[in-house]
Protein backbone atom coordinates (compact mmCIF):
# COMPACT_ATOMS: atom_id res chain seq x y z
CA UNK A 1 0.00 0.00 0.00
CA UNK A 2 1.38 3.13 -0.90
CA UNK A 3 2.19 6.01 1.87
CA UNK A 4 1.23 9.63 1.48
CA UNK A 5 2.19 12.23 3.65
CA UNK A 6 -0.11 15.70 3.74
CA UNK A 7 1.10 18.47 5.87
CA UNK A 8 -2.07 20.52 6.12
CA UNK A 9 -3.59 17.41 5.93
CA UNK A 10 -7.19 18.74 7.41
CA UNK A 11 -7.42 22.13 5.49
CA UNK A 12 -9.42 22.52 2.18
CA UNK A 13 -7.16 20.84 0.05
CA UNK A 14 -5.72 18.58 2.56
CA UNK A 15 -8.43 16.79 3.26
CA UNK A 16 -10.14 16.38 -0.51
CA UNK A 17 -6.47 15.17 -1.31
CA UNK A 18 -6.98 12.59 1.44
CA UNK A 19 -10.64 11.61 0.58
CA UNK A 20 -9.00 10.95 -2.99
CA UNK A 21 -6.29 8.89 -2.26
CA UNK A 22 -7.73 6.59 0.24
CA UNK A 23 -10.23 5.76 -2.29
CA UNK A 24 -7.66 4.96 -4.31
CA UNK A 25 -5.85 2.24 -2.08
CA UNK A 26 -3.52 4.92 -0.30
CA UNK A 27 -2.49 5.02 3.21
CA UNK A 28 -3.16 8.44 4.63
CA UNK A 29 -1.31 10.52 7.34
CA UNK A 30 -2.76 14.21 7.60
CA UNK A 31 -0.42 16.12 9.91
CA UNK A 32 -2.04 19.50 11.11
CA UNK A 33 -2.19 21.20 14.87
CA UNK A 34 -5.96 20.63 15.65
CA UNK A 35 -7.58 17.54 15.34
CA UNK A 36 -11.02 18.65 16.32
CA UNK A 37 -10.31 19.44 12.08
CA UNK A 38 -9.89 16.05 10.69
CA UNK A 39 -13.18 15.06 8.99
CA UNK A 40 -14.72 12.45 10.46
CA UNK A 41 -15.42 10.72 6.93
CA UNK A 42 -11.52 10.70 6.18
CA UNK A 43 -10.63 9.69 9.73
CA UNK A 44 -13.47 6.47 8.96
CA UNK A 45 -11.80 6.23 5.58
CA UNK A 46 -8.75 4.76 7.46
CA UNK A 47 -6.84 8.15 7.32
CA UNK A 48 -4.53 8.63 10.29
CA UNK A 49 -4.36 12.25 11.85
CA UNK A 50 -0.77 13.02 13.63
CA UNK A 51 -0.10 16.04 15.81
CA UNK A 52 2.92 18.32 14.12
CA UNK A 53 3.94 21.92 13.86
CA UNK A 54 6.89 22.50 11.12
CA UNK A 55 7.48 25.01 13.59
CA UNK A 56 8.74 23.61 15.90
CA UNK A 57 12.13 21.30 16.15
CA UNK A 58 11.50 17.95 14.97
CA UNK A 59 7.91 17.78 14.66
CA UNK A 60 7.91 17.87 10.99
CA UNK A 61 10.45 14.89 10.87
CA UNK A 62 8.24 12.44 13.34
CA UNK A 63 5.54 13.62 11.74
CA UNK A 64 6.87 12.45 8.17
CA UNK A 65 8.84 9.22 9.70
CA UNK A 66 10.70 6.94 7.62
CA UNK A 67 9.51 8.04 4.10
CA UNK A 68 6.63 8.23 2.09
CA UNK A 69 5.69 7.75 -1.79
CA UNK A 70 4.07 11.02 -1.41
CA UNK A 71 4.24 14.13 0.45
CA UNK A 72 1.95 16.96 -0.07
CA UNK A 73 2.92 20.56 1.38
CA UNK A 74 -0.51 22.11 1.56
CA UNK A 75 1.07 25.25 4.26
CA UNK A 76 4.59 26.21 2.46
CA UNK A 77 3.75 30.22 2.43
CA UNK A 78 7.78 30.69 2.46
CA UNK A 79 11.43 29.75 1.59
CA UNK A 80 11.75 29.36 5.28
CA UNK A 81 9.37 26.49 5.17
CA UNK A 82 10.36 25.27 1.74
CA UNK A 83 14.20 25.19 3.71
CA UNK A 84 12.53 23.18 6.26
CA UNK A 85 11.04 20.11 3.83
CA UNK A 86 15.01 19.57 1.66
CA UNK A 87 16.43 16.85 4.20
CA UNK A 88 12.96 14.81 4.40
CA UNK A 89 12.97 14.71 0.06
CA UNK A 90 15.26 12.14 -0.33
CA UNK A 91 13.28 9.71 1.37
CA UNK A 92 10.23 10.97 -0.27
CA UNK A 93 8.96 9.13 -3.91
CA UNK A 94 7.00 12.04 -5.06
CA UNK A 95 6.77 15.94 -3.60
CA UNK A 96 3.77 18.51 -4.27
CA UNK A 97 3.66 21.57 -3.33
CA UNK A 98 0.87 23.68 -3.42
CA UNK A 99 1.39 27.69 -4.44
CA UNK A 100 -0.62 30.13 -5.93
CA UNK A 101 -1.73 31.77 -9.26
CA UNK A 102 -1.20 35.33 -6.90
CA UNK A 103 2.58 34.73 -8.04
CA UNK A 104 1.75 35.61 -11.79
CA UNK A 105 2.43 39.06 -13.17
CA UNK A 106 1.27 41.04 -16.22
CA UNK A 107 3.64 43.00 -18.54
CA UNK A 108 2.29 45.96 -16.15
CA UNK A 109 4.10 44.12 -13.28
CA UNK A 110 0.51 43.87 -11.77
CA UNK A 111 -0.71 40.46 -9.94
CA UNK A 112 -4.37 39.81 -8.42
CA UNK A 113 -3.25 41.27 -5.10
CA UNK A 114 -2.43 45.00 -6.76
CA UNK A 115 -4.39 47.42 -6.45
CA UNK A 116 -4.68 47.83 -9.78
CA UNK A 117 -6.45 44.89 -11.45
CA UNK A 118 -3.91 42.34 -14.02
CA UNK A 119 -4.50 41.99 -17.78
CA UNK A 120 -2.86 38.94 -18.84
CA UNK A 121 -4.60 39.22 -22.05
CA UNK A 122 -5.75 35.46 -22.23
CA UNK A 123 -5.61 32.71 -20.18
CA UNK A 124 -2.23 32.44 -18.18
CA UNK A 125 0.21 29.61 -18.66
CA UNK A 126 3.10 28.45 -16.28
CA UNK A 127 5.18 30.24 -18.48
CA UNK A 128 4.11 33.68 -17.35
CA UNK A 129 6.56 35.96 -15.42
CA UNK A 130 5.75 35.75 -11.60
CA UNK A 131 6.68 38.05 -8.85
CA UNK A 132 10.51 38.17 -7.69
CA UNK A 133 11.02 36.53 -4.83
CA UNK A 134 11.57 37.83 -1.35
CA UNK A 135 11.92 36.56 1.98
CA UNK A 136 12.14 40.58 3.75
CA UNK A 137 8.60 40.88 3.78
CA UNK A 138 5.54 39.00 5.32
CA UNK A 139 4.13 36.31 3.79
CA UNK A 140 0.72 37.75 5.00
CA UNK A 141 0.52 41.05 3.21
CA UNK A 142 -1.05 41.94 0.46
CA UNK A 143 3.01 42.16 -1.97
CA UNK A 144 4.20 39.41 0.43
CA UNK A 145 1.75 36.74 -0.21
CA UNK A 146 2.86 35.96 -3.59
CA UNK A 147 6.75 37.13 -3.59
CA UNK A 148 7.50 35.04 -0.66
CA UNK A 149 5.06 31.97 -2.63
CA UNK A 150 7.80 32.73 -5.44
CA UNK A 151 10.98 32.32 -2.96
CA UNK A 152 9.60 29.17 -1.92
CA UNK A 153 8.99 27.62 -5.14
CA UNK A 154 12.58 28.66 -6.02
CA UNK A 155 13.70 26.38 -2.85
CA UNK A 156 12.17 23.53 -4.12
CA UNK A 157 12.43 23.59 -7.79
CA UNK A 158 16.25 24.27 -7.30
CA UNK A 159 16.65 21.53 -5.11
CA UNK A 160 17.03 18.54 -7.61
CA UNK A 161 14.33 16.93 -5.82
CA UNK A 162 11.19 15.65 -7.93
CA UNK A 163 8.94 18.16 -6.79
CA UNK A 164 6.16 19.77 -8.50
CA UNK A 165 4.07 23.14 -7.75
CA UNK A 166 0.56 23.77 -8.30
CA UNK A 167 -0.55 27.03 -8.82
CA UNK A 168 -4.37 26.71 -8.18
CA UNK A 169 -7.15 29.98 -8.17
CA UNK A 170 -9.64 30.68 -6.07
CA UNK A 171 -9.84 27.49 -4.23
CA UNK A 172 -13.56 25.97 -3.23
CA UNK A 173 -14.38 22.90 -1.47
CA UNK A 174 -15.35 22.09 2.46
CA UNK A 175 -13.51 23.29 5.35
CA UNK A 176 -12.52 26.87 4.16
CA UNK A 177 -11.54 29.62 6.15
CA UNK A 178 -12.68 31.95 3.42
CA UNK A 179 -15.10 30.08 1.48
CA UNK A 180 -16.11 32.51 -1.63
CA UNK A 181 -19.77 31.47 -1.82
CA UNK A 182 -20.80 32.49 1.50
CA UNK A 183 -21.70 35.46 0.09
CA UNK A 184 -24.64 34.16 -1.45
CA UNK A 185 -25.21 31.19 0.52
CA UNK A 186 -25.55 33.49 3.84
CA UNK A 187 -28.16 35.45 1.55
CA UNK A 188 -30.12 32.44 0.84
CA UNK A 189 -30.09 31.58 5.01
CA UNK A 190 -31.06 35.02 5.73
CA UNK A 191 -33.87 34.55 2.64
CA UNK A 192 -32.65 37.59 1.20
CA UNK A 193 -35.15 38.34 -2.06
CA UNK A 194 -32.59 40.18 -3.68
CA UNK A 195 -28.82 39.85 -4.91
CA UNK A 196 -26.55 42.39 -5.80
CA UNK A 197 -23.74 42.50 -8.17
CA UNK A 198 -21.10 45.10 -9.50
CA UNK A 199 -20.51 45.36 -13.09
CA UNK A 200 -23.55 43.29 -13.87
CA UNK A 201 -21.92 40.46 -12.39
CA UNK A 202 -19.41 40.08 -15.46
CA UNK A 203 -16.20 39.37 -12.77
CA UNK A 204 -14.47 36.64 -13.73
CA UNK A 205 -11.68 34.81 -11.60
CA UNK A 206 -11.04 31.22 -12.12
CA UNK A 207 -12.01 28.51 -9.54
CA UNK A 208 -9.98 25.75 -8.28
CA UNK A 209 -12.17 23.02 -6.67
CA UNK A 210 -10.26 20.92 -4.17
CA UNK A 211 -11.37 17.84 -5.90
CA UNK A 212 -9.97 18.92 -8.55
CA UNK A 213 -6.55 19.89 -7.22
CA UNK A 214 -6.77 16.41 -5.63
CA UNK A 215 -7.14 14.94 -8.41
CA UNK A 216 -3.88 16.39 -10.14
CA UNK A 217 -2.42 15.61 -6.89
CA UNK A 218 -2.60 11.71 -7.62
CA UNK A 219 -1.75 12.13 -11.34
CA UNK A 220 1.82 13.65 -9.86
CA UNK A 221 1.66 10.80 -7.75
CA UNK A 222 2.33 8.58 -10.06
CA UNK A 223 4.55 10.59 -12.92
CA UNK A 224 7.37 12.49 -9.91
CA UNK A 225 9.59 15.05 -11.31
CA UNK A 226 10.41 18.90 -10.97
CA UNK A 227 7.48 21.03 -12.77
CA UNK A 228 5.18 23.70 -12.33
CA UNK A 229 1.21 23.04 -13.23
CA UNK A 230 -2.01 25.53 -12.76
CA UNK A 231 -4.65 23.71 -11.32
CA UNK A 232 -8.31 24.83 -12.09
CA UNK A 233 -12.08 23.89 -12.93
CA UNK A 234 -12.56 23.20 -16.76
CA UNK A 235 -14.99 26.36 -16.94
CA UNK A 236 -14.64 29.82 -15.24
CA UNK A 237 -17.95 31.11 -14.54
CA UNK A 238 -18.63 34.49 -14.37
CA UNK A 239 -20.58 35.95 -10.55
CA UNK A 240 -23.43 36.15 -11.97
CA UNK A 241 -23.47 32.79 -12.97
CA UNK A 242 -21.81 31.60 -9.35
CA UNK A 243 -24.64 33.33 -7.83
CA UNK A 244 -27.79 31.32 -10.15
CA UNK A 245 -25.75 27.68 -9.86
CA UNK A 246 -25.72 28.49 -5.72
CA UNK A 247 -29.44 29.66 -5.70
CA UNK A 248 -30.36 26.72 -7.66
CA UNK A 249 -28.51 24.44 -5.64
CA UNK A 250 -30.30 25.69 -2.24
CA UNK A 251 -33.55 26.53 -3.99
CA UNK A 252 -33.84 30.13 -3.20
CA UNK A 253 -35.00 32.90 -5.71
CA UNK A 254 -34.07 36.14 -5.82
CA UNK A 255 -34.20 39.05 -7.50
CA UNK A 256 -30.80 40.04 -9.94
CA UNK A 257 -30.06 43.80 -9.63
CA UNK A 258 -27.02 44.17 -11.83
CA UNK A 259 -25.22 47.12 -11.01
CA UNK A 260 -23.65 49.55 -14.20
CA UNK A 261 -21.07 52.20 -13.70
CA UNK A 262 -22.77 54.82 -12.18
CA UNK A 263 -23.65 52.70 -9.01
CA UNK A 264 -22.14 53.55 -5.42
CA UNK A 265 -18.16 52.46 -5.28
CA UNK A 266 -18.67 48.94 -2.75
CA UNK A 267 -21.92 48.44 -3.50
CA UNK A 268 -22.52 44.81 -5.32
CA UNK A 269 -18.62 43.91 -4.49
CA UNK A 270 -18.33 40.04 -4.39
CA UNK A 271 -14.83 38.02 -4.64
CA UNK A 272 -14.66 37.16 -8.15
CA UNK A 273 -15.10 41.39 -9.31
CA UNK A 274 -12.05 40.53 -11.89
CA UNK A 275 -12.37 42.67 -14.94
CA UNK A 276 -10.53 41.77 -17.49
CA UNK A 277 -11.21 38.30 -16.40
CA UNK A 278 -8.82 36.11 -14.91
CA UNK A 279 -8.11 32.23 -16.43
CA UNK A 280 -5.77 29.60 -15.46
CA UNK A 281 -4.55 27.69 -18.93
CA UNK A 282 -4.75 23.91 -17.75
CA UNK A 283 -3.42 22.26 -20.77
CA UNK A 284 -0.06 21.38 -19.09
CA UNK A 285 -1.99 18.91 -16.63
CA UNK A 286 -3.93 17.71 -19.02
CA UNK A 287 -1.03 16.56 -21.26
CA UNK A 288 -0.14 15.10 -18.12
CA UNK A 289 -3.18 12.96 -17.70
CA UNK A 290 -5.07 14.94 -15.69
CA UNK A 291 -8.42 14.48 -15.96
CA UNK A 292 -10.86 16.62 -13.45
CA UNK A 293 -13.59 15.01 -10.71
CA UNK A 294 -16.25 18.05 -12.31
CA UNK A 295 -16.79 21.04 -13.57
CA UNK A 296 -17.68 24.29 -11.19
CA UNK A 297 -21.11 23.24 -10.84
CA UNK A 298 -20.39 20.03 -9.98
CA UNK A 299 -17.81 20.46 -7.16
CA UNK A 300 -19.05 23.75 -6.02
CA UNK A 301 -21.75 21.48 -4.07
CA UNK A 302 -19.09 20.10 -1.55
CA UNK A 303 -18.55 24.08 -0.43
CA UNK A 304 -22.54 24.59 -0.09
CA UNK A 305 -24.02 22.01 1.36
CA UNK A 306 -21.54 22.36 4.19
CA UNK A 307 -22.22 26.14 4.49
CA UNK A 308 -26.05 25.71 4.74
CA UNK A 309 -25.69 22.46 7.05
CA UNK A 310 -22.81 23.71 9.14
CA UNK A 311 -23.91 24.15 12.71
CA UNK A 312 -21.67 26.71 13.62
CA UNK A 313 -18.53 28.41 10.93
CA UNK A 314 -15.27 26.68 12.38
CA UNK A 315 -12.86 29.00 13.81
CA UNK A 316 -10.94 31.42 12.31
CA UNK A 317 -13.78 32.10 9.73
CA UNK A 318 -13.05 35.96 8.20
CA UNK A 319 -16.41 37.71 9.09
CA UNK A 320 -14.63 41.12 8.31
CA UNK A 321 -13.60 40.02 4.77
CA UNK A 322 -17.81 39.52 3.85
CA UNK A 323 -19.00 41.80 5.81
CA UNK A 324 -18.51 44.87 2.56
CA UNK A 325 -19.68 42.26 0.35
CA UNK A 326 -23.41 41.43 2.66
CA UNK A 327 -23.78 45.15 3.41
CA UNK A 328 -27.78 44.85 3.18
CA UNK A 329 -28.35 48.79 4.63
CA UNK A 330 -26.49 50.00 1.88
CA UNK A 331 -28.11 47.66 -0.66
CA UNK A 332 -31.80 48.82 0.50
CA UNK A 333 -30.55 52.46 0.76
CA UNK A 334 -29.41 52.20 -2.69
CA UNK A 335 -32.58 50.26 -4.25
CA UNK A 336 -35.09 52.62 -2.21
CA UNK A 337 -33.97 55.86 -3.84
CA UNK A 338 -34.00 53.79 -7.20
Amino acid sequence: MPRAVILGGTGLIGRAAARRLLAAGWDVVAVGRDRSRMPEDVAAAGGRFVAGDRTVDGELVAAVGEGADLLVDCLCFTAAHARGLLPLLADIGSTVMISAKAVYIDAAGNHVNSAVTPDFDGPVSEAQPTMAPREDIDHRSREGYGANKVAAEHVLLDSGHRVTVLRPSRVHGDGALKPDTWVFVKRVLDRRGVVVLSRGGRGVDQTSAASNIAALIEVVASRPGPRILNSADPDAPSALEISRIVGAHLGHRWREVLLGPSAPAGLGRHPWDRVPAIRLDVSAARQLGYRPAGDYAATVTAELDWLASAARLPAGFDHGYFAPMVDYAAEDDYLAAR
